[in-house]
């Protein structure tokens, strides 16, 4: 496993770096690629959207650490109510239907996960649709970074879950193995479901249909937080992680890709931020 992570990090990082000299020189048009040239252009940005998003702190400005720490002080105000949150949804665990939890746990599942959003690049592949294949290196690269993020620090921080009792503040960190049950932060399941509805939106102007995508998207971690396998803490961490690296990916394929989301979202000049601050967290659109 240490050595697959090794690989598979060296290969983005290098192809990131790689590609960043000529981001702006892709000179041949996409429709003058045939079948083959695409699939292998598409993994190769999978990859390079990888390495792009796991670079990007080395390009922080003021505002960019400045959200950092907004989000690391939003962890930490509700590290400190943890284990109140866990023992105020006692109240309520069983009220919640069980397809709902079943629902969020198998969608934020990795198989579960790679086989939806391999389906949607096959499809846009297959039928020649450059948007539906641009969203599905989107979506793959963007769960690709996360899980690979999440995998490493789980076996770093090694948080204990909530539901072995020993507290919100037990930790066994260190090891290369998985330890079971210490591998609360952060949450996969929460990361894969949010990363592909953020970005499926992106093909939405309506921000009623994102706030339902997002809803949906959340489900996974709550879901998570109802049979005890993550603290309110990791969700939270996890959906701002998920916001930043869908952001990072997208800006890096924006200059690979002829297709955009919602090209009249440029003209009107609509942006969708994350705001992030120690009193409130959540989502902006800015025109």
């Amino acid at each position: 496993m240490k050595k697959l992570i090794a690989f598979v990090f060296f290969l983005s990082f290098g192809l990131s770096y790689g590609q960043k000299d000529s981001m702006n020189l892709n000179l041949r048009k996409d429709s003058d690629r045939d079948f083959w040239q695409k699939f292998t252009y598409d993994l190769g940005n999978m990859a390079g959207g990888m390495g792009y998003a796991y670079t990007r702190p080395l390009y922080w400005k003021k505002k960019d650490y400045a959200n950092l720490g907004y989000v690391a002080a939003g962890t930490a105000a509700l590290y400190v109510i943890d284990d109140n949150v866990d023992n105020w949804a006692n109240g309520w665990r069983n009220d919640v239907p069980r397809w709902l939890t079943n629902y969020g746990n198998d969608i934020g599942s990795p198989n579960n996960n790679f086989m939806l959003t391999g389906a949607v690049y096959l499809t846009g592949l297959f039928t020649e649709n450059p948007k539906l294949r641009r969203t599905g290196v989107l979506l793959i690269s963007s769960a690709a970074a996360s899980g690979l993020l999440q995998q490493v620090s789980k076996r770093i921080i090694g948080r204990a879950r909530p539901r072995i009792d020993v507290g919100k503040s037990s930790f066994d960190p260190f090891h290369i193995d998985r330890v079971f049950n210490y591998d609360s932060f952060p949450s996969g399941h929460t990361m894969l479901g949010f990363t592909n509805a953020y970005a499926i939106a992106k093909h939405f102007e309506s921000p009623w249909i994102k706030a339902g995508l997002y809803t949906v998207g959340s489900i996974p971690g709550i879901a998570r937080i109802i049979d005890r396998f993550h603290w309110i803490s990791d969700v939270a961490f996890s959906t701002a992680i998920s916001i930043f690296i869908v952001e990072a990916i997208d800006r890096f394929l924006d200059t690979k890709y002829d297709q955009k989301y919602n090209d009249q979202r440029f003209k009107k000049k609509v942006v969708w931020n994350l705001q992030v601050t120690p009193q409130s967290f959540g989502v902006t659109m800015n025109f």
